[in-house]
């Protein structure tokens, strides 16, 4: 009669369990020649690394620091304007208007003032009806210098038109002084170095003469009267100023 398969295998684990020593088995295998009886053996050395999984199925774990920036990539070309935008509200000008009205106060004030020093100074320099400004050199020159200063001043070298020219220039000069009058261009035809014949004269009695022929510039002498001279002879210098 054989033993079931569940009995067995009960019996065996039983059995199996219960030998502590090889001389026990050898006494159960004489009882029960069926069941075989051994001693366990060693563990086994670890087996081959398998290859890698799927990946699974649960949460993914958090991302982890970025790495370093790499180069700069080239620049692209520029894109197309985008669309017009609406059109802003009016900004707010009174500061503006405010600033406006203060700078035309101040050039009312800088034009008044300039009225007078305009009247002081036609007043000190001896200015007539004329209406021109005269200034008088305090050192004697040549006539090319005369023409040089007056030229760095914007100014001219007087040339009166009339008797109230002529005596306005008198009253400001206390010595000899050169005009810009010459007839450095056509001997005997004195005129005025701006360019046209003279309109008015005053020469002394007897002049011009044009005396050892070299008597080319024309000075106003402190009577008023004029006189022609050698233009390398220093005399003082008449700038005149429009009014």
């Amino acid at each position: 009669m054989f033993l079931r398969p569940p009995l067995a295998f009960f019996l065996l684990c039983v059995i199996t369990t219960s030998c502590s020593e090889p001389q026990n088995c050898e006494d159960i295998q004489k009882t029960y020649p069926v069941i075989a009886c051994s001693t366990p053996g060693r563990d086994g050395r670890d087996g081959l690394k398998g290859e890698k999984g799927e990946p699974g199925q649960g949460l993914r774990g958090l991302q982890g620091p970025p790495g370093k920036l790499g180069p700069q990539g080239v620049k692209g070309d520029t894109g197309n304007p985008g669309p017009k935008g609406n059109k802003g509200d009016r900004g707010d000008c009174s500061a503006m208007e405010t600033k406006l009205a203060l700078v035309e106060q101040e050039m009312k004030s800088l034009k008044s003032e300039l009225v007078k020093v305009k009247r002081v100074q036609s007043f000190s320099l001896g200015n007539q009806p004329g209406k021109k400004w005269y200034v008088v050199s305090k050192e004697k020159m040549p006539f090319s210098q005369v023409k040089a200063l007056c030229d760095q001043l914007q100014a001219t070298v007087a040339s009166p038109k009339n008797d109230d020219e002529n005596r306005a220039i008198q009253n400001v000069i206390n010595d000899v002084a050169y005009l810009g009058i010459t007839d450095e261009k056509t001997e005997g035809q004195f005129m005025y170095i701006t360019g046209g014949s003279l309109t008015y004269s005053n020469w002394k009695k007897n002049e011009p003469n044009d005396y050892g022929s070299n008597e080319d510039c024309t000075v106003i002498l402190t009577e008023g009267n004029w006189n022609d001279v050698s233009c390398s002879v220093p005399y003082k210098a008449v700038c005149e100023f429009p009014a």
